[in-house]
């Protein structure tokens, strides 16, 4: 088991107590400070900065105690972002009725990318409602066509 499982699984009881989920727990570079980045998000996709502090300091206090880190680091406790990757299909599924932003491998209907709300979606395709000029169309998106898809911030 690698150093990221083994912090994954450690912080898992922080995470229940505050009542969130990890979404990606990761490295980042930044010049030559090495960063723990911990994206958390409640069931709902939410986050506030005064639980992520509060996980923050709980995370902190594991991984002084555990020693699992022998090097200096920067822990960042962070929202995955209104705007995240949908990275699986159970994601996918989850943001039916959001909206989303797609990026295609290959273009399709003339548009190499749709925004809109996410109607349906399986192993398969999804379906995106989009508003082209003043009317409101349909796309189906083969799944392996889908370079990219995210939620979005409608304007």
């Amino acid at each position: 088991m690698d150093q990221i499982e083994k912090i994954k699984m450690m912080i898992q009881p922080v995470l229940q107590q505050h009542k969130c989920s990890l979404y990606d727990l990761k490295w980042v570079q930044d010049g030559k400070m090495r960063i723990l980045q911990v994206s958390v998000m409640y069931p709902d996709g939410s986050m506030d900065i005064d639980t992520c502090a509060a996980v923050s300091e709980g995370i902190s206090s594991l991984l002084d105690e555990s020693d699992i880190i022998s090097h200096e680091y920067f822990l960042e406790v962070c929202s995955p972002g209104a705007e995240r990757e949908l990275r699986s299909f159970e994601e996918i599924k989850e943001a039916i009725g959001e909206y989303v932003f797609v990026k295609l491998k290959d273009p399709k209907a003339g548009m190499d990318s749709v925004k809109g709300t996410l109607l349906e979606a399986n192993e398969e395709s999804v379906t995106i409602s989009y508003m082209a000029k003043a009317v409101r169309k349909k796309i189906m998106i083969d799944s392996q066509n889908i370079a990219l898809i995210r939620l979005s911030v409608k304007i």
